[in-house]
């Protein structure tokens, strides 16, 4: 089981590959909303703000805030996804990690790749 700072850590890390898209495509592709990554097996979420097409202050989540989009897992598969050993799409396909947003978040999500 990783540490509270180690997911934190693969949150930053995260946040640096979306730093790298392209800020016009991020701001056509993102609207705004709340982003939340609930850890399991830690009793720990990340809650965070997209605004203009960036995560703006990222923070433990200690009020029990409903994100517009919010990806749950364990602290393990965060850190496996983070780091390359784990795909997305299969660790979602097989129920390893949950992604909770609308549909038209989703499609959203994907134009970005």
């Amino acid at each position: 089981m990783a540490t509270q700072d180690e997911c934190q850590g693969a949150i930053e890390t995260l946040l640096g590959r979306l730093a790298e898209v392209d800020p016009d495509v991020r701001k056509g592709k993102l609207p705004d909303r709340t982003i939340g990554v609930q850890v399991l097996d830690l009793d720990v979420a990340f809650l965070g703000d997209l605004k203009d097409g960036d995560i703006v202050d990222v923070r433990v989540d200690e009020a029990g805030v409903k994100p517009q989009i919010r990806i749950v897992c364990s602290s393990d598969d965060l850190i496996r996804m983070t780091d390359g050993d784990l795909g997305f799409a299969h660790a979602w396909a097989t129920g390893r990690v949950r992604l909770d947003a609308s549909f038209r978040d989703l499609l959203r999500l994907r134009n970005l790749t």
